[in-house]
Parts: structure tokens; C-alpha cells; sequence
């Protein structure tokens, strides 16, 4: 006789503590049995089979069974694709409910509304729970009830509608008992699933006091260690708790405003799902004549344009998966308005190589850098990267970290003069704009 259980699918919330999702399952009536798949819908598209997130994730897979072990319990985990996944468990269990937290991302939603159907045939309900941000995407909406799409007034009414009840933490631990008792599984190792192990490391998931005192003052300084917080991928992962780091940001104003923007950008990906299929969210910028000189591209992405600061992101990324905010900006605009290439490549290339990489974040950020997002930079900002230089590597200490080279004879010249490129972008830009009118 099969087993009677609830499941909760562990998917961007990796971690036993103030779970949303969880929270409500271990509430429910029925033993919780954990489940983790490695989608081979995500994991077969990865170009690289030496893949630090991938490594993380199962590092922190293991984690978790080894502290659901000590609880006498025990997690599933399966390499392969979700429905065939749900098939064999529903085989396997006798499942009431399946419980989750939400996931905003295109495929995601079709993940889920597939997993939805096959469990709606075998009479198990599918609840899933907001838990990767502080506002859900109908929280924070217009008087009319209509998405903002500027981030100042978005922001307006998020700090207005926050109160301490968004901000309190699922105690979990309450209900810790109502695990299903079991052995641990078996976790598929790397090489079962085609990786190799990375050597890059993964900064720890906790947000320093000092960090965001001085947050204002160093956030735009790449040369100063810990001068941003490094919880990129532990928000993407959900290893750390945004509610946690929500309270925390009661010190920084700045910082909040960072957390802020990934909800707006979720919020957009969400009422926008275009945006995250290659669309830009201002259409008359598609028209947009890129150059995509492949060559071009390819220096880009070595860190070999002739523009030091340019470079440094560059490196800084190729080696350790993550590259300062203000860097980010810097290359991209560099990318989409000095090289005129299709910002999407840059996109994409940050896709492949970042440890953080999230859709909404990453497709709003190159949508500012390029112009074509619903609140970014005008077409006619073209940043100037002497001057980025000046102002936030003054003493350069981060160029001369990832491009030691810089001022000897074998670094190579500039890819193209920066008045020039100026003049180009502003050109093709106008050229497109018009075509609308």
C-alpha cells in the first residue's frame, strides 16, 4: 500500500528556514516528503560542463539532506524532466497535495502549468506560495489596478504598502515534526548529470553589518573589497531569505532600493513575459540596425577591447562568475552603444558565466543599458568610459587587478574611438526611433 504524503518541490528556495511554501505544507495534513529535481530542461541547455551553479545548487542539495538526516528525515532527488518526475512519484506515493512557491520566469510558468495539469488528472492539488520577493506581482499595482512601469513611483508605493507583516519570517521550525520520516536518498553526483566540479568560489551567504553601513559610499566602487553585499546567487538560489535581508536593509535606504528593483523587474517579467523571449519592452527599439560584428564580440568577451575598465569586468567575470554593478553597466552600454551589437548577445553571454544570473535582473538591466527598457537610460546616454574610470576606479586599483597589462605595449588600442562610436550610436538610434513616426 502506498504511502500517504504531502510534497513540497524545492525549486529557487533552497533552504530549510523561513520557506514560505514550506511553512504551509509542514502545516497541512499529511507527512512532508521533500523533493528536488535537477531539470534537464535547465541543465541540458548549459553550454559549459563545468558549471559553478550547478556545483552550488548540488552542494546546497546536500546541505539540506544532510540537515533533513538529522531530523530522521529524508529529500527525493531526481535528475530529469519535472513530469516524468511527478509520474514516478505519484507512482511511488500517495500524494494529497503538492506544495511550491512561486517561480516568475517564462518557462517556469510552463513548467508549472504542465506539472499543474498531470496532477489535476491524478486528483492532487497544486498550491504554490510568494517567497522570492518581498511584493508579489498584483501587491504593488496602480490606483487602476495596472502595472507601473516607472521604477519611482513603483518604489513610492512598495515603501508606502511596506509593514512589518511582509517582513515577518515563516517559522518553519514550529512544524519541523511533520516531516516524513524516511532514510536519506541518493543525490545524483556531477558526473552523473555531465558536469565536472568548478574551482570558482561561492561568496557566503551573509550580509555584513559593515557592508551596509558603508553602502551609499562604496556600492559604485568596484576597487573596494566588500563594498557590495555578494548575495546575488543566494537570492537566485534562495539559500538566504529576502524577508531577512528586507529587515536588515533598515540601515541602508540605498540598499532596500536595490531589493526594491528586483521586484519591480520581477513584476515586469511577470505582466511582460516577452521581455524574458527576446522582446524589448519599447518595440520601436527592435527596428534597431545592429552592427554584430562577431570579432568585435569576441574581444568584448575576452576583456581585449582597449578599454581597461571595459576589460576588467570582463576578466573579473570570465574568472569568478560575478562582476561588480556598476562594471556591468559600464560594459554594457560599451557593448550595445559603442560596439552597436545586439544587446541580447551581451544578455545572453552574462546568462552563461554569471554565478547570479537571474532572468528578470539580467534582462532589465541590459534593456536600461541599451535603452529599450521600460525605465532605462535615453538612447542618447552613451557612457563615456575615461570618465566611468574617473569617477568610481579613480585610483585604479581594479584595472590594475584584471588588467595588469593595461599600460605596457601589449595591450591592444581601442576597438573603436569613443567619439566616433558616440556619434554612430546616436545615428542608428535616431534612424530607428524615426522609422516609427
Amino acid at each position: 500500500m502506498k504511502e500517504s504524503v504531502n510534497i513540497f518541490w524545492f525549486r529557487r528556495d533552497l533552504r530549510l528556514h523561513d520557506n514560505a511554501g514550506l511553512y504551509h505544507a509542514l502545516k497541512g495534513n499529511r507527512p512532508v516528503l521533500p523533493l528536488f529535481i535537477f531539470d534537464r530542461h535547465i541543465l541540458d541547455k548549459l553550454d559549459g560542463r563545468v558549471d559553478a551553479r550547478v556545483q552550488f545548487i548540488r552542494d546546497t542539495v546536500v546541505e539540506i539532506q544532510e540537515e533533513l538526516g538529522r531530523r530522521g528525515a529524508g529529500m527525493e532527488v531526481y535528475y530529469g524532466f519535472p513530469e516524468e518526475i511527478f509520474g514516478r512519484i505519484l507512482s511511488k506515493y500517495a500524494v494529497d497535495r503538492v506544495f511550491a512557491n512561486h517561480d516568475y520566469e517564462p518557462y517556469a510558468r510552463e513548467r508549472d502549468a504542465a506539472v499543474a495539469k498531470l496532477l489535476e488528472k491524478a486528483g492532487v492539488a497544486f498550491h504554490t506560495y510568494k517567497d522570492h520577493v518581498i511584493f508579489d506581482k498584483g501587491e504593488v499595482l496602480k490606483d487602476d489596478g495596472t502595472p507601473y512601469t516607472v521604477f519611482t513611483p513603483y518604489s513610492r508605493r512598495w515603501k508606502g504598502t511596506l509593514n512589518d507583516f511582509y517582513l515577518r519570517s515563516y517559522p518553519v521550525e514550529k512544524y519541523a515534526g511533520n516531516f516524513y520520516r524516511r532514510k536519506r536518498g541518493r543525490i545524483p553526483s556531477l558526473a552523473s548529470m555531465g558536469f565536472s566540479a568548478s574551482d570558482i568560489p561561492i561568496p557566503p551567504a551573509g550580509l555584513k553589518k559593515s557592508t551596509l553601513e558603508k553602502y551609499k559610499d562604496q556600492r559604485d566602487l568596484p576597487g573596494i573589497d566588500g563594498g557590495t553585499s555578494r548575495m546575488g546567487i543566494h537570492l537566485r538560489f534562495g539559500t538566504c531569505s529576502i524577508r531577512e535581508l528586507a529587515r536588515k536593509a533598515a540601515l541602508s535606504d540605498v540598499y532596500l532600493n536595490e531589493l526594491i528593483w528586483r521586484d519591480f523587474y520581477h513584476m515586469i517579467l511577470w505582466y511582460y513575459p516577452s521581455v524574458g523571449k527576446g522582446k524589448a519592452f519599447k518595440p520601436v527599439y527592435d527596428h534597431i540596425k545592429w552592427r554584430n560584428n562577431e570579432k568585435e564580440f569576441g574581444r568584448w568577451c575576452r576583456g581585449q577591447t582597449g578599454y581597461p575598465i571595459v576589460d576588467a569586468g570582463m576578466r573579473e567575470l570570465n574568472a569568478t562568475g560575478f562582476m561588480h554593478n556598476r562594471v556591468r553597466m559600464i560594459v554594457a552600454s560599451f557593448l550595445a552603444k559603442h560596439l552597436l551589437i545586439d544587446w541580447r548577445w551581451g544578455e545572453a553571454y552574462f546568462a552563461e558565466k554569471l554565478l547570479d544570473y537571474d532572468l528578470a535582473a539580467n534582462n532589465g538591466g541590459w534593456q536600461w543599458a541599451a535603452g529599450s527598457g521600460c525605465e532605462a537610460a535615453p538612447y542618447f546616454r552613451v557612457f563615456n568610459p575615461y570618465l566611468q574610470t574617473e569617477k568610481f576606479d579613480p585610483d585604479l586599483k581594479y584595472i590594475r587587478k584584471w588588467v595588469p597589462e593595461w599600460e605596457g605595449a601589449g595591450y591592444p588600442p581601442p576597438i573603436v574611438q569613443h567619439a566616433e562610436a558616440r556619434k554612430r550610436a546616436l545615428e542608428t538610434y535616431k534612424q530607428a526611433l524615426n522609422s516609427e513616426r
